[in-house]
């Protein structure tokens, strides 16, 4: 098969490889459609470790061709993998908790992905998709179940006044997330006047940038009192800060977005003193992907509006560059197979 082959850090082609060979209880897959996201470009940088040399590609759909085949998973199957890998066995595993896995891993880290013409996965990690999801939104479905995942452990629901800081993609889902599971009032937060202005298409009830128009919008909303939930979507700390800021006294705080390593400047006061609960979230559980489904299929959730470009896979550092590169128009790119 041909596959995009990441040699080491930023040195990236097309090869030929071996195709993968399904062990027992897991099926070959033909990539159909492959998302492709901000962990890919790091993983490609060298900025997070990975098992060289390595096929990336994490938010893999296709239909199975072979494998350990059933009535259920049957050849000609559209699926969506769940790329977390996880031994089933460990104290997390035990308590449901698959996604902190120390013996687990990803596809596209530990082993290989999706951007290749064929890759094996589980049939538990397999998840029909129905004829009403085409195969562009469903590779962004994965992306949706950390959003998901995320929200489940922030307790997001009802009657909640939820601020979004930063609205590209996943934060983009936040908004429409929160909007479904009932949230009395979403706020989005963005430099970009563009995807600001997605928002408000979204289901977003106010748009606003950074700083003082933020802090505004959230007292507005909420009689002078503060959000409930904020979900920071940047990865940047000044804007971390800005969270900690607009969360009510007894807020939650979901800091989504992936924070580099090191010494960080905080009004850690703040935690304190606003007594905030800082709920973490990590990847996703497989139950999440049939909720994710179902959201998406049922229209509550409208993935296909985030997808602005899609490319064949072959086209993988292009795509990679595209996505290094500011953009203000640019959400969502999907890979094709070919």
């Amino acid at each position: 098969m041909r596959a995009m082959l990441l040699d080491q850090p930023n040195q990236m082609s097309l090869e030929t490889l071996d195709d993968p060979k399904p062990e027992e209880g897991q099926v070959l897959i033909k990539m159909t459609h492959a998302g492709i996201c901000g962990t890919d470009t790091k993983i490609y940088q060298g900025k997070i470790p990975a098992n060289y040399p390595l096929v990336m590609g994490h938010e893999i759909v296709g239909e199975i061709v072979g494998g350990d085949t059933t009535e259920e998973f049957k050849v000609g199957t559209r699926v969506l993998v769940d790329p977390v890998l996880f031994c089933g066995k460990c104290f997390h595993c035990c308590r449901g908790d698959t996604q902190l896995c120390p013996n687990g891993g990803i596809m596209g880290r530990e082993v290989n992905g999706g951007f290749a013409d064929y890759c094996v996965a589980g049939t538990t990690h397999t998840y029909k998709l129905p004829d009403e999801i085409d195969g562009k939104t469903g590779a962004a479905v994965q992306v949706l179940t950390t959003v998901l995942h995320a929200q489940d452990n922030g307790g997001v629901g009802e009657g909640d006044t939820v601020t979004v800081t930063g609205l590209g993609v996943t934060g983009l889902m936040h908004i429409q997330l929160a909007r479904a599971r009932g949230a009395k009032h979403v706020i989005g937060v963005s430099r970009n006047a563009h995807k600001r202005e997605v928002a408000l298409a979204l289901g977003a009830d106010a748009a606003v940038t950074h700083g003082a128009d933020a802090k505004k919008a959230v007292l507005d909303n909420t009689g002078g009192v503060g959000a409930d939930v904020v979900i920071e979507c940047v990865g940047a700390m000044p804007v971390l800060a800005e969270a900690m800021d607009l969360a009510r006294l007894g807020g939650r705080l979901i800091p989504f977005a992936i924070y580099p390593s090191g010494k960080a400047e905080l009004p850690f006061y703040d935690l304190y003193f606003k007594e905030l609960q800082v709920l973490n979230a990590r990847a996703a559980k497989g139950r999440d992907f049939e909720e994710c489904i179902k959201l998406v299929g049922d229209g509550s959730v409208d993935l296909g509006a985030l997808v602005t470009h899609a490319l064949p896979y072959t086209e993988l550092n292009n795509a990679i560059q595209m996505l290094i590169e500011p953009s203000d128009e640019r959400l969502k790119i999907i890979l094709e197979g070919v």
